[in-house]
């Protein structure tokens, strides 16, 4: 790689880098062609990017943003990897569980995951992130809070209001 192709990989995942508050690194070493094919069929039917970098160019992005959240993501540059985009912060890790289930395979494994200012190390986080609750999830969750108390008083008001209903046709 030249010096001016690694600047533009650079400026290029510092680009994805400031567009997107959550992404994954994983390790996709010893997949196959196929399985590698069909994982990014996976992560392109689901809205999320994977892009394979170099570790030393994925640092230097990083670290041109001057932002200590990112320290405990230096440990987990080495080996083979593969970043995920996405604008969802559980979506990769569905994606990477359900492919995991579907080939009968350990890989890709998880390295890290940046989760707006939270970073998850290891691959043992990867079922607490298929956890994670989505903003529409939580948006989903408090409108049926608010609604709750409102739906009881119309339900005890209705209840009432048959209740006079019988005991006024029973006086008569």
């Amino acid at each position: 790689m030249t010096p001016a192709q690694k600047t533009e990989a650079i400026e290029v995942l510092k680009g994805k880098f400031s567009q997107y508050t959550n992404f994954y690194i994983t390790n996709t070493e010893s997949l196959t062609v196929e399985q590698t094919t069909k994982l990014r069929r996976l992560c392109f039917e689901k809205d999320v990017q994977l892009q394979v970098a170099k570790n030393t160019l994925i640092r230097k992005a990083l670290e041109s943003f001057n932002d200590d959240k990112y320290t405990e993501i230096y440990e987990s540059l080495h080996g083979v990897t593969a970043l995920m985009f996405s604008d969802s912060p559980k979506e990769p890790a569905l994606i990477l569980s359900s492919f995991r289930k579907e080939n009968n395979v350990a890989k890709p494994v998880l390295k890290a995951a940046l989760i707006g200012d939270d970073v998850f190390s290891g691959d043992d986080q990867l079922v607490a992130l298929t956890k994670i609750k989505t903003k529409n999830e939580l948006i989903g969750e408090v409108i049926g809070l608010l609604q709750s108390p409102a739906k009881r008083v119309l339900a005890a008001l209705l209840h009432h209001h048959e209740e006079k209903a019988t005991e006024g046709a029973a006086a008569e």
